[in-house]
């Protein structure tokens, strides 16, 4: 039993140490004598391990959401930090754009306990991206315990090296939490909570298994959170949870009608990239997502739009990390405003002010037509779902035949390109490099004002940020032979 898991029983019973443990007791009690009133008050609520954390004071809540840029949680995220500490077992149902992660990190930061220096919380997310965005929720909210990333991709070397000291949580994709518990990286058998976001796509994506594995691998498991924005999901049988309790608020946030406007936009050729190229033409002056069913696909269409003239960028799952990053960081911070991609951005993906979703090939089933739909209308935005159809295509059930169809010009136009561009740092978190490093980089050495410096994503050995095209080659120009944190490192446009 953990030394937290003792100070619980020893509130809660009063019990007296015999002579051979006074010592031992006496020694504990001067400790305890020292620890804050509230601290043995959170620890004595119940003996359970899972709640025996340091549940999160109203004041510091309030100052981590203003990290976040929140002026209170909503209905969704108040009902899932209270139902997790009254149900040991959680599943929550929500759309995507609606708070998960924040609703499943409050309970897991409720449940920390910071006394101890053993690996607590586990959570399996299905993507790199996604454990990429949950960890940088966790560092906005600036919690003080140690967190580590596993994800494929990523340096196994760097996370072995992570975990040589335990941090308190993980975060991570099936593959390679396991592969680091099978190395004997990381020790599981104190973690008490298991949270699982969006567990049906990583089944989906084939991680079975692994899960499986994961889940025989805690044998302190005393409670799981799960997170779906899928109705109807079924529970894993290898999770062997008899009581779970569901919060399903899957209604409350589907969109509501006046937020998304649907359109059949028709092709007259089977092949619908000069349709694709009008429609981008009309719409494009805001931030489109378009949809294929295949990678190759995906390249296809990316190539024919950049000869176009419209410079898109593509994501899909068999890119290498650099450029999967360098994509979705420039589609993120403006550089580019369409991003093509597979659906593997239709779940999991964090990005805000999507006006446009378009279906170049129509979804297989309403389940993955559902999730694509999810990228616009966030948190009570609006948008528009696109999609194009050949005159002779077969239109399927899930879909209304009598939606609007947008109109097209006769001939296909080139928006507004983007004002912003995003240069490349070849330095990031493991060389100390922070955000701020960077905003005062490049107003010192580089010039810069600072409404001319855009959205900076910084990752473990390099960093991109988004500046205005017009400052760019002179930005670059100032810089050559600076040095950013007394370092020497290679800053150049991101490719």
């Amino acid at each position: 039993m953990s030394d937290g898991a003792d100070v619980c029983d020893a509130i809660a019973t009063r019990e007296e140490p015999d002579d051979d443990s006074k010592k031992k007791k006496q020694v504990e009690k001067r400790k305890n004598a020292e620890r804050p009133l509230t601290e043995l008050l959170a620890h004595a609520l119940n003996n359970k391990a899972y709640l025996c954390g340091m549940p999160i004071t109203p004041e510091a809540l309030s100052l981590a959401l203003s990290r976040l840029k929140i002026t209170k949680l909503n209905a969704m995220q108040e009902a899932a930090r209270t139902t997790a500490a009254e149900h040991p077992n959680v599943l929550l149902l929500a759309a995507t754009g609606s708070g998960k992660t924040l609703a499943f990190l409050l309970p897991v930061w409720d449940r920390i306990d910071t006394t101890q220096r053993h690996t607590q919380i586990m959570i399996v997310v299905p993507s790199r991206e996604l454990a990429l965005q949950v960890d940088e929720v966790v560092r906005q909210l600036q919690t003080g315990f140690k967190t580590t990333l596993c994800y494929g991709g990523h340096k196994r070397e760097i996370e072995e090296n992570n975990l040589r000291e335990a941090p308190l949580m993980v975060i991570g994709t099936p593959g390679r939490l396991g592969d680091h518990i099978r190395r004997g990286n990381l020790q599981t058998d104190q973690i008490h909570t298991l949270v699982l976001d969006e567990f049906d796509k990583s089944l989906e994506l084939g991680f079975m298994e692994e899960m499986a594995f994961l889940a025989a691998s805690l044998p302190a498991r005393t409670s799981t959170l799960l997170s779906s924005a899928t109705q109807a999901v079924e529970l894993p049988e290898f999770l062997r949870l008899n009581d779970v309790f569901t919060l399903d608020y899957l209604s409350q946030t589907q969109k509501e009608a006046h937020q998304l406007e649907y359109f059949w936009v028709i092709s007259e050729q089977k092949d619908k990239l000069e349709t694709l190229q009008k429609l981008l033409g009309e719409v494009a002056h805001k931030p489109c997502i378009v949809f294929c069913n295949h990678r190759d696909a995906v390249e296809r269409v990316h190539a024919a739009m950049t000869d176009a003239g419209l410079q898109p960028v593509f994501y899909h799952g068999g890119m290498e990390q650099h450029p999967r990053e360098v994509a979705l960081c420039k589609f993120r911070n403006g550089t580019a405003r369409i991003l093509i991609t597979t659906d593997i951005a239709a779940r999991g993906l964090d990005i805000a002010h999507v006006r446009n979703i378009i279906h170049y090939h129509l979804p297989a089933t309403a389940e993955v037509y559902t999730h694509r739909n999810g990228r616009t209308a966030r948190m009570e935005a609006s948008g528009q779902i696109l999609l194009i159809r050949a005159e002779d295509e077969d239109i399927p059930e899930f879909i209304p035949a009598d939606l609007p169809v947008f109109p097209l010009p006769e001939k296909a136009q080139i928006p507004e390109k983007p004002i912003w561009g995003t240069l490349f740092i070849a330095a990031g978190k493991k060389d100390k490099i922070s955000k701020m490093d960077i905003v005062g980089f490049l107003i010192q050495k580089g010039g810069m004002r600072k409404e001319d410096i855009g959205l900076i994503d910084v990752f473990d050995y390099s960093a991109f940020v988004a500046v205005r095209k017009n400052n760019m080659n002179g930005v670059l120009a100032q810089i050559r032979d600076q040095r950013i944190k007394n370092k020497k490192v290679v800053i150049a446009p991101a490719r």
